[in-house]
């Protein structure tokens, strides 16, 4: 409850501050999933954070539509805001 409250506030703070700089989905933790992606509230945060533990790394940010709560629509506002990261050699 505390950490959903946490990510609340973040949210409010940071709708007047959206962010113009990437978020790398695989790497970001919950604060900065929230901050960098627009329309993205506690409850999609958490089952992103929660997809990728599960799944392991995206390889590419349209993957991010198999996260429940998580849409076409979604992805494109925030397609130019979201990276993958750089692949690592076992991939």
């Amino acid at each position: 409850m505390w950490k959903n409250l946490a990510i609340a506030v973040l949210l409010s703070a940071s709708s007047l501050t959206f962010a113009a700089e990437s978020v790398d989905i695989n790497t970001a933790d919950a604060v900065a999933l929230a901050q960098g992606l627009q329309g993205v509230g506690p409850v999609k945060v958490e089952a992103i954070v929660t997809y990728r533990e599960k799944n392991g790394p995206f390889k590419s940010v349209d993957e991010l539509v198999a996260v429940q709560g998580i849409g076409e629509q979604t992805v494109k506002i925030n397609r130019e805001h979201m990276t993958v990261g750089a692949p690592t050699p076992s991939e």
